[in-house]
């Protein structure tokens, strides 16, 4: 029990009044089952039933499995998949029918909610899969029938595998969301509310603000008029319709999204230092603050590769690098980025906020926001490092695999000049890796309790408002035919003004 006096004192910031609130949850820990049957004479039917299909599924679908990979002759693109849909459909039964044999057999009919989550969250994964799976299965027979004189280009064993990868990874992205929201609907919704946060910025000094309102709306001004150029130089030049440019486009329309989603938040706070911002607004510039760094992290390592196959692999350009396989990358990019943003938004929003609501930085990232929080952050801090495992360390051994060969390759040259020219088109996207890896790493790749409000911010200003803005400097000033694209497109509208 709480003392009156003490209950009547507490704020609801207090740390007593947390404490009640966090211990007043109604918890549940089993799930009732209730089956096919209560009538006990038919359990042993429905068993034996049961665990025949079972034992049928398990081992036929192993016997096709086996049968693929010891015969060469199977080693196909269609048998590949078919031995993938196999794996599927025995994991798939592997989830469900032991927990009803077990139930059937033993008459204990529950679940406990953990357990239920997960085999909520295996269940929908494999569906999934088995859906995206079905699909590539009818491409690849549209592709044998329809196309049969480019089969094997069209289906090469590198497509085929970054369908079957992408294919999982984007299924079970999509069951770790919808998993992550149930468990965020079966919470109580009795956690203390907060409406508005409150982001300190740069200054309080009220003399410094046109200053900083000046230099921040002059990079906000650059980059979006300098990466608007850049995607319209490119889109209206033929000479640039090119993977390298296509990818170059993509980066350019990501940056201008980028710091439309930061920037004109901070300008408004600056000039009319109102520096509140909502809770919804804060999770939505969260969201797609994370989507679109995400997504530069992916389209730089795709942009490497691009590199690595035109300098290491010029006989083979055309072919790996044909329109399909370009949007493939990008779309997978994009789809990749925004459900890794979702999710960790989506378990962001489990937290209660019992402690200051003031934020010592001038946008929603996550570490100052996550500091803010009074329930417990490790399972999203393990969520945050795995993910920054996946979509940066991967990423980023992407792009360094890919330099090592291109290095490789440009010393095996003998003249000055060729190696200078396979530098130069290569050069000004490593200028950017560098730029961008290197303040994100010194951001993130930290313990949250080490974290560092007045440096996060400085090298937050590097990757949200610098990067963008230098990027089409970057690639317009270190290549010959963007300037010329660019020259060609002022030209054009001078004369369409005259």
């Amino acid at each position: 029990m709480v003392d009156k006096e003490t209950s009547a004192d507490s704020s609801p910031w207090s740390p007593q009044h947390t404490y009640q609130e966090i211990r007043n949850h109604t918890s549940i820990s089993d799930f009732l089952l209730l089956g096919f049957s209560d009538h006990p004479e038919q359990q042993p039917l429905l068993f034996g039933l049961f665990l025949g299909m079972y034992l049928v599924t398990v081992l036929g679908n192993l016997l096709i499995i086996l049968a693929i990979v010891s015969d060469q002759h199977l080693h196909t693109p269609m048998y590949f998949f078919l031995a993938n849909l196999s794996l599927i459909d025995t994991c798939f039964s592997c989830t469900i029918v032991p927990k009803v044999l077990v139930n059937t057999l033993t008459q204990h009919h529950t679940i406990t909610y953990t357990g239920c989550l997960v085999q909520m969250y295996f269940f929908m994964a494999l569906t999934l899969l088995d859906d995206f799976l079905l699909a590539v299965m009818a491409y690849d027979r549209y592709v044998a029938i329809c196309l049969p004189l480019h089969y094997t280009t069209i289906m090469c064993p590198q497509r085929c595998l970054l369908l079957i990868a992408s294919s999982w990874l984007c299924a079970h992205l999509l069951a770790f969301s919808l998993t992550l929201l149930m468990t965020h609907l079966m919470t109580p919704e009795n956690h203390t509310s907060i409406s508005d946060f409150l982001l300190l910025g740069f200054s309080d000094h009220p003399e410094q603000q046109p200053l900083l309102f000046g230099l921040f709306l002059g990079m906000y001004l650059v980059t979006v008029l300098g990466n608007l150029l850049i995607i319209l130089a490119i889109v209206s030049d033929q000479h640039l319709h090119t993977p390298m440019y296509f990818f170059l486009a993509n980066l350019s329309l990501i940056d201008t999204c980028f710091s439309c989603t930061i920037v004109p938040k901070v300008l408004v706070n600056t000039l009319t230092q109102h520096h509140t911002i909502t809770y919804t607004g804060c999770l939505v510039q969260m969201y797609f603050f994370m989507a679109l760094a995400l997504l530069d992290d992916f389209l730089l390592a795709v942009m490497a590769y691009d590199r690595y196959v035109a300098i290491c692999l010029p006989l083979h350009y055309t072919t790996i690098m044909c329109p399909q396989r370009c949007l493939l990358l990008v779309a997978s990019s994009w789809l990749c980025a925004h459900l890794l943003a979702f999710s960790l938004t989506l378990l962001m929003t489990q937290f209660s906020f019992c402690a200051s609501h003031s934020i010592p930085h001038f946008f929603c990232d996550l570490l100052p926001v996550l500091k803010l929080a009074c329930s417990d952050t490790q399972i999203f801090q393990v969520m945050m490092f795995a993910e920054a495992a996946l979509a940066g360390v991967v990423p980023l051994a992407c792009v360094l695999v890919s330099y090592a060969h291109i290095m490789h390759t440009i010393l095996r040259v003998s003249s000055a000049g060729g190696k200078h020219k396979l530098f130069s088109t290569c050069g000004s996207h490593l200028t950017v890796v560098t730029l961008f890896y290197g303040t994100v790493f010194l951001v993130y790749f930290q313990p949250s309790s080490s974290y560092s409000a007045g440096t996060g911010m400085m090298a937050s200003v590097v990757y949200t408002m610098v990067t963008p803005m230098l990027n089409p400097f970057i690639y317009s000033l270190r290549n010959r035919d963007m300037k010329g694209a660019l020259w060609r497109l002022l030209a054009c509208r001078k004369c369409c003004i005259l």
